[in-house]
């Protein structure tokens, strides 16, 4: 088990005060994903309230390495660790991931789950 830290979500929402519309919050990584383009990964926005919910920076009291997702990277402790998205470029607040990406709410929904690599 790690020792995160970094800044709270909370903290982000206090200072960028998302419209009441938006009820999901996008994470776009710097990294593309297994088929091409970013990967991205959107987030219920109610969960940006847990008090573990944080865009990190340490790891076990160090800078956080390039492999853990340096220089910054999501922490929900309410998601599956594929969710946890590393190397973040850019956070958006939106309605419904419906306009993102394939719409299903993140780059492995889009692409594995629902996308080509589904089975028949």
């Amino acid at each position: 088990m790690a020792k995160w830290g970094g800044v709270a979500m909370t903290t982000i929402l206090d200072i960028v005060k998302p419209l009441p519309e938006a009820k999901w919050v996008v994470f776009y990584s710097m990294a593309p994903g297994s088929d091409g383009g970013l990967y991205y990964d959107a987030h219920d926005i109610a969960q940006m309230d847990h008090h573990l919910t944080m865009l990190a920076y340490r790891m076990n009291d160090e800078p956080l390495s390039y492999g853990h997702g340096a220089p910054l990277r999501l922490r929900n402790e309410l998601q599956h660790g594929f969710k946890m998205v590393k190397w973040l470029k850019g956070i958006e607040f939106v309605a419904h991931f419906r306009e993102v990406g394939g719409g299903y709410g993140g780059y492995n929904e889009d692409h594995e789950f629902f996308g080509h690599r589904q089975t028949l």
